[in-house]
């Protein structure tokens, strides 16, 4: 018989810690779950905020006559909760608020219904932003044909980590509860696809809802009541299988503790993969706050948290409070993967990236050249948090501006096309001011022979000419000069140093 173990406390929730085959479930305790109900939990990816509806309370704008109210709390350096507070405007004018999704940045929260100029219209979601002097009036998605199809009695929607994808609940039958979970993907003019059904082994006839897409962005866990189940409705785990987000994973059934007798949805994983937040009923028939620390097998894909600070590098600050918009794609694919913005207040950045490719990076803001930077994830590991600031040059004449993501075979001045990219942007720049001289500059480390590595860094940096001429920059706007070894940046002692040395620079002349 397996070992089976409980320890009661007396908390608004009676069932405190409870243990069955190492699942651990944990309440969150009173600084969140109060004698209200607690409800739709949303962790934040990096697992420091979590925002929930608390039902009825009389501090909600509509008090205890039937409504719901967003609340959060964030998680100290110690593991500790704070006292849950309420959002204040531009958040809860209506009867009826939660908080869908929050971005990797925690600068965009995605919300239940439509907003237009500050005025709820209706069904839908809406995103709101963070600024400097506080969070934007939710805005609308525009999703092509949404309110021709969301016909049902209820509807929700989930926030893919890249911003791309966006998932839906909601049934095409007048009034009915039994929903299908459907996927819009963002176009280039920022609305929404028409929503595209998951098909068969996610959508069943039953009631499907509440999808939650974890930050590796395969791995889908939703609600269903379909046969077979333990209660009114149970959580399944299913992955994507490839790009057409039509071909799923047999789905999963969670199975006990986490699933029960009772009705289990609105389930969200931070990006480390290590726990889960729902919600559980206690013995008075009320609602909490719970923390599930996950089984492997019941565990996405492992993921990394890239984050940093965005720096001027002529004055050395954070670029703030303009906010800068980070970038990243496939290095060799040169495809963008997502988007995010940095925080208005302090220029730090947060971005979730999967295993599996080599990405590259970057910042960009108005009056600004962005120096990239690249990962390697190619090898899956464990999670992880890696720092890697970001800086942004001023594009003004004597400007030293780095081109981090030009690559050359080895030991040799031919470029390849992992290169483009980054010489596209130089491009761009070129071509936005027409007048514009560069120098282009290139540097090795020491290895090798002076000479050798003199002549190397000049056919390096005439190869880069080589490519923007190609593309119609003229030739006496661009000067090029190799320095060899002679100007290192950082020590040749150690593989870091020298690949620091290992550099293409250009300097602008005038504009």
């Amino acid at each position: 018989m397996k070992k089976l173990c409980f320890i009661i406390t007396i908390l608004t929730i009676n069932l405190n810690l409870y243990c069955q085959d190492k699942i651990e479930i944990e309440d969150l305790g009173k600084k969140i779950n109060s004698p209200y109900d607690e409800l739709f939990p949303v962790i934040s990816p990096d697992g420091r905020t979590i925002f929930f509806v608390r039902d009825s309370h009389p501090e909600n704008t509509f008090g205890m006559k039937g409504s719901q109210d967003i609340w959060y709390s964030n998680l100290d350096s110690l593991g500790n909760w704070s006292v849950a507070k309420r959002l204040e405007l531009p958040f809860n004018q209506v009867q009826y608020n939660c908080v869908y999704s929050v971005s990797p940045d925690g600068n965009t929260l995605l919300l239940k219904g439509a907003y237009e100029n500050g005025e709820y219209q209706g069904i839908g979601c809406s995103f709101s932003h963070k600024t400097v002097n506080g969070w934007t009036t939710p805005q609308k998605l525009k999703i092509k044909n949404y309110e021709k199809l969301d016909k049902g009695m209820w509807n929700g929607a989930c926030l893919s980590n890249s911003g791309k994808e966006l998932l839906l609940f909601f049934s095409k039958d007048k009034k009915s509860e039994n929903n299908d979970i459907y996927v819009s993907f963002i176009q280039k003019d920022s609305t929404w696809s028409e929503p595209k059904n998951l098909g068969f082994y996610i959508n069943t006839g039953a009631n499907e809802n509440s999808p939650f897409l974890a930050s590796d962005g395969v791995t889908l866990y939703f609600s269903s009541d379909r046969g077979g189940g333990l209660g009114k409705g149970d959580i399944y785990m299913s992955k994507r299988l490839d790009n057409t987000w039509l071909n799923w994973s047999k789905p999963k059934n969670l199975g006990k503790p986490i699933n029960t007798k009772e009705g289990e949805a609105y389930y969200s994983i931070d990006a480390s993969g290590e726990y889960a937040f729902m919600v559980r009923r206690n013995t008075d028939g009320k609602t909490g706050i719970v923390k599930i620390k996950l089984l492997k097998e019941n565990k996405p894909d492992p993921v990394v948290i890239l984050y940093g600070t965005v720096f001027d590098t002529k004055t050395k600050l954070p670029i703030s409070p303009t906010s800068a918009t980070i970038n990243y794609e496939f290095l060799k694919e040169a495809k963008n993967v997502g988007t995010a913005t940095t925080n208005p207040n302090d220029g730090s950045y947060k971005i979730v990236l999967p295993y599996g490719s080599y990405f590259s990076f970057s910042a960009d803001a108005k009056g600004y050249y962005s120096i990239s930077d690249n990962i390697d994830l190619t090898k899956t590991g464990d999670y992880k948090e890696i720092k890697r600031d970001l800086f942004l040059t001023p594009i003004e004449i004597g400007e030293v501006i780095r081109l981090n993501n030009i690559f050359f075979d080895f030991d040799k001045a031919t470029l390849r096309s992992e290169s483009f990219p980054e010489l596209e942007k130089v491009l761009k720049i070129l071509n936005d001011s027409p007048k514009m001289v560069i120098e282009i500059n290139g540097h090795t480390d020491n290895f090798g022979n002076d000479e050798y590595n003199l002549t190397l860094s000049q056919n390096r940096t005439d190869a880069v000419k080589t490519y923007l001429v190609s593309k119609g920059i003229s030739q006496e706007r661009i000067i090029t000069k190799g320095f060899g070894e002679s100007k290192p940046i950082a020590t040749n002692d150690t593989e870091e140093g020298r690949q620091l040395n290992r550099r293409i620079e250009f300097i602008i002349i005038s504009y």
